[in-house]
């Protein structure tokens, strides 16, 4: 299937009903227990898994962040943040923070849809993760302080089976803890895990359905 009908496909598929946490539970690791109920003060957030060609296929972007002692310092994550009073929804807040993270202008991109949402208890945070599809090649504008490179990872080549495997993860931020964590291993030095790794183990599921 060439990626024009790729992403015709996705996008249709995106508004039928998701496979949610069954999806999500296939990368599933978390520094802390999930709770009975979300926290009524969690914090929302929106998020961009974000589509383009290259050389006719599709690519997935993808952000390193910088080692800054928070929660979630020095992973690799989706472009997102926390929603502003200002967002009207937390695709605008996913659109917006992609802007600012990495440069590439809400105007350019098309929505496609939206993944289940996911609670990440260690930043009490609701995250929103959407799908959008960018026609052309990223130009990218880092943001400094808290990006420090982008991952273009093929999906082709981050949804083979033999990049996935169970690593021990010391999250920077916590050093006194180590889990056991289902990770996607990215060209060796790239791991990815946590939240995002639930988020893309549910477009996994759903890609390969179309």
């Amino acid at each position: 299937m060439i990626y024009t009908e790729q992403i015709t496909a996705l996008k249709k598929r995106l508004q039928q009903p998701l496979p949610g946490v069954e999806a999500q539970n296939i990368m599933a690791s978390r520094v802390r227990p999930l709770p009975a109920e979300i926290p009524a003060d969690a914090r929302e957030s929106g998020v961009l898994a974000l589509l383009f060609p290259m050389q006719d296929e599709l690519y997935l972007l993808l952000i390193k962040r910088i080692e800054d002692g928070k929660a979630h310092g020095g992973q690799i994550s989706f472009p997102g943040g926390r929603r502003d009073a200002a967002d009207d929804t937390l695709q605008t807040t996913a659109l917006r923070e992609t802007f600012e993270e990495v440069g590439i202008p809400s105007g350019e991109i098309e929505v496609l849809g939206q993944l289940s949402p996911l609670y990440i208890p260690v930043s009490n945070s609701n995250v929103y993760p959407y799908v959008g599809f960018l026609p052309g090649l990223p130009v990218y504008s880092l943001r400094v302080g808290e990006v420090q490179y982008v991952l273009e990872v093929p999906i082709r080549e981050l949804f083979n089976p033999a990049i996935k495997s169970v690593k021990s993860i010391t999250p920077s931020a916590f050093p006194d803890i180590t889990i056991k964590a289902p990770v996607y291993e990215w060209d060796k030095e790239h791991i990815i895990w946590g939240a995002t790794a639930m988020m893309i183990a549910e477009l996994e599921v759903i890609l390969s359905e179309l």
